[in-house]
């Protein structure tokens, strides 16, 4: 059992009537968990950074009442179980692919949609719009606070061919990163691939993996270019959007006083618009990147788009749909964001 931060200690403190149970509330030591690489505020992966500052912003804010421990690289723990740890109030934060969730929460699986979200505009645009609150309201009532919308395009990196158009999918092992890019891949005759963005290195190195698609941010920072001889960019226009938000688990938000709270969403909201910076920033790097390593870059028409869009809206939207109601409300209220 990992060590509990003072704010989970003293939970059962926390609005008794004791007279010092509220002084307890006031100091914290907050964990945050990752699976990208680590470095520093100025240099790195920028999902990285944007928690660094993050945290080094709250601090400064709350006049060092919060503080905070960042765990790089899965080092905390498991990729896959931070979001279940979260929940039950074992994780305090973490960044991660809310579609990593899927298996819990079904419709969770919108955060990875493949050709819902075509523009960074539409996808951040979410936030403040109906879907945006559902999504929401459905995190929340499974012990899930969204601090900071974060949004990423991806592309498709190769170890032989480039990835265009579905038919170029055929025959190939492909890591999708979620059931419902899964989906289209199969239609299309590639074989599925089930594995964190951290494991992509190794499965492609072996030869277990083909083609995986993934943010540029991860191409860059897991070394794809070093096992890829294509990719296939979104700096022009991509069918592949994901959400990956840092997000709080919702008891130890909760336990904390009204004023940190408040600090800790104007914070992660103002964390937004570097995010979107960088991840645009990331779609063109990753191109000079690969090219500099001796790789095929291509990027997608929109024809080329539409076509992915119309294979999933055939095949993975009808299904996320049927799963249940709430599915079928997000996605009906994503559409209108189209």
């Amino acid at each position: 059992m990992r060590r509990r931060s003072l704010i989970q200690s003293v939970g059962g403190l926390i609005g008794s009537a004791l007279p010092f149970a509220s002084a307890f509330a006031q100091s914290a030591t907050l964990k945050i968990s990752h699976q990208f690489p680590g470095g520093t505020i100025k240099e790195g992966d920028f999902r990285d950074r944007l928690v660094r500052t993050f945290a080094a912003e709250v601090e400064k804010r709350t006049k060092g009442a919060l503080k905070f421990e960042i765990y790089p690289g899965s080092s905390l723990m498991k990729t896959l179980a931070q979001f279940s740890s979260m929940r039950k109030g074992a994780l305090d934060m973490a960044l991660i692919p809310l579609s990593y969730a899927g298996g819990e929460i079904p419709e969770v699986n919108i955060g990875l949609m493949p050709g819902l979200v075509v523009s960074y505009e539409q996808a951040y645009s979410w936030k403040s719009k109906p879907v945006g609150a559902e999504l929401n309201r459905i995190l929340l009532d499974k012990g899930i606070v969204l601090v900071s919308w974060i949004w990423q395009a991806g592309g498709v990196a190769s170890r032989s061919k480039a990835i265009v158009d579905p038919e170029d999918a055929k025959g190939m092992k492909i890591r999708g990163g979620s059931r419902e890019v899964d989906m289209i891949l199969k239609e299309a005759g590639a074989s599925v691939v089930n594995l964190p963005s951290n494991e992509i290195y190794a499965a492609m190195q072996t030869g277990a993996m083909d083609a995986a698609m993934t943010s540029s941010t991860s191409f860059i920072s897991f070394r794809l270019e070093e096992v890829a001889k294509a990719l296939t960019t979104g700096r022009t226009g991509a069918y592949w959007f994901m959400f990956e938000p840092l997000m709080m688990s919702k008891s130890i938000f909760d336990a904390l006083p009204k004023d940190q709270r408040d600090t800790i969403m104007a914070v992660g909201a103002e964390m937004e618009k570097f995010a979107m910076e960088n991840a645009k920033k990331d779609d063109i790097e990753v191109a000079n990147v690969y090219q500099k390593a001796g790789a095929k870059v291509v990027d997608l028409p929109a024809a080329s788009i539409k076509k992915w869009q119309d294979l999933a809206r055939a095949t993975a939207w009808k299904d996320y749909a049927a799963k249940n109601a709430g599915s079928a409300k997000l996605l009906a209220l994503a559409e209108q964001t189209l």
